[in-house]
């Protein structure tokens, strides 16, 4: 299972939904996706890139993969 860091990320960074949607240039519907999203279905590299991007950091810090044994 992949899970979204975006929530932390930004909370870290004290950076607001209005604020990531400003300096990414992506929906704020689709940063709402993903950051609530526990199971990440599809997500462009493209949308990741811009996000990590945004938030000065790299897209592998976005997100986490929990093996499922």
């Amino acid at each position: 299972m992949i899970t979204s860091n975006v929530k932390y990320i930004m909370e870290q960074k004290e950076i607001t939904i209005g604020k990531l949607v400003e300096l990414s240039g992506i929906s704020d519907h689709t940063i709402l996706r993903v950051r609530r999203t526990k199971k990440i279905g599809e997500c462009s590299l493209n949308t990741l890139e811009k996000i990590a991007k945004a938030l000065k950091c790299k897209v592998k810090d976005l997100f986490e993969e929990e093996r499922d044994d």
